[in-house]
């Protein structure tokens, strides 16, 4: 036991030591990030079409499943319209959009609707465009909700009439709703499909009651929980057009000179413009490794200040003058995020 302390004692004091002597701090910062799906330019004019609702003949089929379903087998065609009612609600918030309507569903799905049918031909995607003066065209491929039940007992204990305790079988039933979404977008200018995007969320949920019928009966809040997740689906897909933040992680150096530890505690208090001065008087420091840090560090500096270019400048120096390995791999973070920025400029012109 003493050894098992005694070796406990050692590797804590070893992380501490380890952690004291580390050459570098971490910081995180808020970067933005382009819009994870983008459509042209021209394209102002989008219309939202339901194709997940199962073709008639698919019908017979298709009530196999929804048995399942404990609010009915419209769940499926209720859940479907409030994802659609709800993108369409996120894109008329959109300044860089004209019109968002909503088309007459195509009935054409098969059984099997959790995946994606074949895409519409270009000729009927033509056609709907035409018909309604839009360029785009939002799909919402399939909505399905399969639904899985599982039952379980347990002993608890009641008084009776009589104030005895008495023992009393409970049922359990945990219903399980597992609720499976993918949209697809029309460019008809382009031809091109600009996205195919699946998703998949869970409901779960339990009843009690004194038989499995009387505890499914207690289960009274899934198609409100099924419908506000299809809203969140709807509207998160909208969102797909947005440039979102995000936040990053970044490391300094604070270990070399005398300047280098004062600067640490000027970024440490958010002085990162006074922790900026001194490692600009260290890059000129005839000591390679301390002149290669400082170089580093104003990368840093420049980056947080939003000038990417001057970053890449300081950065590129650290590796290529003075072979700060760290420097390139940054070097190569800051590329990426100056291809970002650039995308993000043409997205806002």
């Amino acid at each position: 036991m003493q050894q098992k302390y005694f070796l406990f004692l050692s590797a804590f004091f070893i992380l501490i030591l380890f952690s004291s002597c580390s050459a570098t701090n971490g910081l995180t910062l808020s970067v933005t990030e382009p819009a994870p799906v983008l459509l042209n330019k021209e394209s102002k004019n989008i219309g939202i079409l339901n194709r997940s609702i199962p073709d008639k003949k698919y019908e017979i089929v298709d009530a196999l499943d929804k048995i399942l379903t404990a609010e009915g087998k419209e769940l499926d065609k209720k859940g479907s319209e409030m994802a659609i009612a709800s993108l369409q609600m996120e894109l008329q918030k959109n300044d860089k959009l004209n019109t968002i309507m909503l088309l007459d569903t195509i009935a054409s799905k098969k059984y099997g609707i959790d995946q994606f049918s074949a895409a519409l031909p270009w000729s009927t995607v033509e056609a709907i465009c035409a018909a309604n003066n839009i360029d785009v065209i939002y799909e919402l491929s399939f909505y399905d909700t399969d639904s899985k039940i599982n039952y379980a007992t347990t002993t608890s204990e009641v008084k009776n009439a009589f104030g005895l305790k008495v023992p009393l079988l409970e049922h359990i039933v945990t219903v399980n709703t597992l609720i499976k979404s993918g949209w697809r977008i029309y460019d008809n200018k382009y031809k091109t499909i600009v996205d195919e995007y699946a998703t998949t969320n869970t409901v779960t949920l339990k009843g009690r009651g004194i038989n499995p019928v009387k505890a499914f009966e207690t289960i009274t809040t899934r198609k409100e929980a099924v419908l506000e997740i299809s809203k969140d689906i709807g509207q998160k897909y909208a969102w797909q057009l947005l440039p979102y933040r995000i936040r990053v992680s970044r490391d300094y150096y604070v270990k070399g000179t005398n300047n280098f530890e004062i600067a640490k505690r000027r970024a440490q208090a958010g002085q990162w413009d006074g922790a900026a001065e001194l490692w600009l008087i260290e890059t000129n420091n005839p000591d390679g490794k301390i002149a290669g840090r400082a170089c580093y560090n104003m990368g840093i500096s420049n980056e947080i200040n939003g000038d990417l270019d001057k970053a890449m400048e300081w950065t590129t120096k650290s590796y290529t003058d003075y072979g700060d390995k760290n420097a390139l791999r940054y070097l190569n973070i800051l590329k990426n995020r100056k291809r970002k920025q650039e995308q993000l400029e043409r997205e806002n012109n």
